[in-house]
């Protein structure tokens, strides 16, 4: 059963990522009245870039050329270590997600190391602003991944994502978390209301701008690891709100936690059609409503903890 859950989760990494960008671009366009995109149009992109040659500027190092690299290979192994299908990681071990959050860090830093090398302020620009806000958003993940811990009283990421199907817990405590944990995806995808991938408009572009000079294969590595760490952070969220538990078996876990992932990506649609992007200046104070969600959860934790003494 271990193996076939490791192919799936493995399968899971390789094909929800392109349906994702998919189904919140389908969403998109049809809250606008259009017929939208294929929802595999994201994987026939990744493929014409695969055969484009990369140009690299003049004035670039091996920095540039490595960032890209390390960003999908941070993200992938992260992608290793999160419950994408519910209660199972194919790697797992006490505090496996503090290594995650490190692992993000690693490939941020990658790719704002690549952009600073451009030698161009504009995305120098960019690279600050990757920085500011990750930095925001950083607490709001340890404290909602924390207090899920605490919820349940397991230290790794494919068990203390269970408050909500052990029942024991107040049913605020998994909905505070995942409030908290969608900001997160928000900001870690650059998605709307904190970021644009589509935007062209240069003051407020923050993770686009950061890639433009990439091209080819490096930039087809770039998307791909946007999107698996949307997949990853969707699949968090899922886990979640994920109603079963491992005694209801792992395979109905897994399609269970599929299908919320989905549902996850068309909410992501839902808030980019509905709601503008914010003003960087007011991207801070969004941000604050996950660490707020994180901290009602805690104290809803430790009433509850506290209560049953």
């Amino acid at each position: 059963m271990t193996a076939l859950l490791v192919a799936l989760h493995l399968a899971a990494l390789l094909g929800l990522p392109f349906l994702l960008v998919g189904i919140v671009n389908r969403t998109k366009a049809l809250w606008a009245g259009r017929k939208g995109p294929r929802l595999l149009q994201a994987f026939s992109d990744f493929r014409r870039l695969l055969r484009k040659r990369p140009v690299y500027s003049e004035v670039t190092t091996a920095i540039f050329r490595v960032g890209p690299l390390v960003v999908l290979a941070s993200t992938i192994v992260s992608a290793l270590l999160a419950p994408v299908l519910g209660r199972f990681a194919p790697i797992s071990f006490h505090y496996d997600f503090v290594a995650v959050a490190y692992l993000w860090g690693l490939g941020r830093m990658a790719m704002m190391l690549g952009a600073l090398d451009t030698g161009s302020s504009f995305e120098g620009m960019g690279a600050s602003r990757e920085a500011t806000y990750s930095a925001l958003v950083e607490p709001a993940l340890f404290l909602a991944l924390g207090t899920l811990a605490a919820a349940t009283g397991h230290a790794t990421f494919a068990e203390l994502v269970g408050a909500g199907a052990r029942g024991a817990a107040p049913a605020i405590v998994p909905l505070a978390c995942a409030v908290a944990l969608f900001v997160v995806l928000q900001v870690e995808a650059a998605r709307v209301p904190v970021d644009d991938p589509t935007t062209h408009l240069e003051l407020t572009m923050i993770h686009e701008v950061m890639i433009l000079d990439h091209s080819g294969p490096e930039l087809a590595a770039l998307q791909y690891a946007s999107a698996l760490k949307m997949t990853i952070c969707a699949g968090i969220v899922a886990a979640v709100l994920n109603p079963l538990s491992a005694a209801d078996g792992p395979l109905l876990v897994a399609a269970v936690n599929v299908a919320l992932v989905l549902g996850v990506a068309v909410a992501v649609g839902f808030v980019e059609s509905l709601v503008a992007r914010l003003r960087l200046a007011a991207v801070p104070t969004y941000v604050f409503v996950a660490v707020v969600s994180g901290l009602v959860a805690l104290l809803a934790t430790a009433g509850w903890q506290g209560g049953a003494r």
